[in-house]
């Protein structure tokens, strides 16, 4: 009896080693999944036509079950500082992507808050937080915010404080452009600056970010005049957003393979048909090669005006950071929305429209 129990007790002791996961295991679930995306996004930019576009866009490496191997390696050893860098890359690799967990809720209301309470815990002493504080930015978890403060608050490492200070100055611009939101940014900043300026998250300092988010607050904010644009659109053409003076412009920063389901470009159609007649323009901003730009305008139906943009020179300007981005402005170039593309771009331009009877 006494044989069989330690006999029992041994064996799930070693099955639970196995099923918790190691360093090792980690890094290679990561390894393995960021070669395939690189060889992806290589096929992506060598193809030819749409018609190999599309076939390579929807062979995208499906990031669902390297995801939930990762939280299956580090959930039970979330004490552990070496499961910080693997649930950065968990958060940041899942961002955007509908990602569901194992009982098929999204996979990231499942984790975030597993790992929060663990960072609180065991983790607020740890100097390696860096990655997961920009990971957390890009985490849709209305928890991230909170969680940022408190590092920033608590953590005893000053570079750690710096980076999670640039963190929440990145989700409060979500917030509001109140004055108070406004002022607390900048004390944000200000303090990523001095304390963090050096340090590199996935090769972007943190001075580069913070200096992006400040020339944000005082030229792309809600109520700016957005800059104007120059460039060439997809068959050389001189473009200029000045152009469209007197219009209500969704301009749409955006790339191919960011639609692999054609929903930007239904949406796109929807609005341009709901607001026929009217002065109002989409003015896209594209990152894909300037003959592959050709195609698609000649091929799938994108029957809006694009600069072409395949080195992000626009996009810098506007700084950019993900796709895709949109930005709802007046016929006076002031900015009224500026945020992912959904609903709200569409209720911000006919409320601009509205204002102009």
């Amino acid at each position: 009896m006494r044989f069989s129990i330690l006999l029992a007790t041994a064996f799930a002791a070693i099955t639970l080693h196995a099923w918790a996961g190691t360093p090792k295991q980690a890094a290679g679930i990561r390894e393995a999944y960021d070669r395939d995306f690189q060889l992806w996004v290589l096929k992506l930019k060598v193809a030819q036509t749409s018609e190999e576009r599309s076939k390579v866009a929807a062979a995208r490496p499906d990031v669902g079950p390297p995801a939930r191997e990762m939280w299956a390696a580090i959930q039970t050893n979330l004490a552990e500082d070496w499961t910080l860098d693997s649930a950065a890359w968990l958060l940041r690799v899942t961002a955007g992507q509908q990602v569901k967990d194992a009982n098929g809720k999204p996979l990231v209301s499942t984790v975030f808050p597993e790992i929060r309470k663990a960072i609180e815990a065991r983790h607020l002493g740890s100097k390696n937080l860096t990655a997961f504080c920009m990971a957390a930015v890009a985490a849709d978890d209305p928890n991230a915010l909170p969680l940022l403060e408190k590092i920033e608050r608590d953590s005893p490492d000053k570079k750690t404080q710096g980076v999670a200070a640039l963190g929440a100055a990145m989700l409060l611009k979500n917030l509001s452009d109140e004055p108070e939101v406004m002022r607390r940014r900048l004390t944000l900043l200000r303090k990523s600056i001095i304390e963090s300026s050096e340090i590199e998250i996935n090769g972007v300092s943190v001075a580069k970010m913070a200096e992006d988010e400040l020339y944000i607050i005082q030229f792309l904010s809600k109520g700016r005049v957005a800059p104007d644009l120059e460039g060439v659109g997809s068959s050389g053409q001189p473009m200029k957003l000045s152009e469209y003076s007197g219009k209500v412009v969704v301009l749409l920063f955006w790339r191919f393979e960011e639609d692999t389901n054609g929903q930007l470009v239904e949406m796109v159609r929807l609005m341009k048909e709901r607001f026929a007649g009217k002065p109002f323009e989409v003015v896209g901003v594209n990152r894909d090669a300037q003959a592959q730009l050709a195609d698609l305008q000649s091929t799938r139906g994108i029957k809006w005006p694009n600069f072409s943009d395949p080195d992000n020179k626009l996009g810098a300007q506007y700084r950019v950071a993900s796709w895709p981005l949109a930005y709802v402005i007046d016929g006076s170039r002031k900015i009224a929305y500026v945020g992912g593309v959904s609903s709200f771009v569409e209720l911000t331009a006919a409320a601009l429209l509205e204002d102009k009877k």
